[in-house]
């Protein structure tokens, strides 16, 4: 596997960790709230568990930003800063961008 892939797979990775933290704070924080959803982990930074496991991953990102979307309102303001909230913010936006380019190199690499 190429190393810029490797790379970006580590780097999924870490950020899914970071939001299982950041899903995990606002769940406490906000116990009257649903949960926001799971996003699994890549098992390793493999082409192997890319292929096994990227399709539900995608799936399940799109289910955390939908429910970012449902949480937040219309003008994109809170009458209280909610460091829960933009903690599951930040972290779901780092994973869309990872995905974004592992979506790239990915056509990149099947057009090769």
């Amino acid at each position: 596997m190429e190393a810029r892939l490797s790379h970006l797979l580590g780097s999924i990775i870490s950020a899914t960790s970071a939001y299982a933290l950041a899903r995990l704070e606002f769940a406490l924080r906000h116990a009257e709230l649903p949960s926001p959803p799971l996003i699994d982990r890549l098992s390793d930074a493999s082409q192997a568990s890319l292929q096994a496991q990227w399709a539900r991953i995608e799936r399940q990102l799109e289910e955390a930003r939908a429910f970012l979307s449902r949480h937040d309102d219309r003008r994109r303001k809170r009458a209280v800063y909610d460091s829960s909230f933009a903690w599951l913010q930040r972290t779901t936006r780092e994973l869309d961008q990872y995905a974004r380019a592992l979506r790239w190199v990915l056509t990149v690499e099947d057009g090769r």
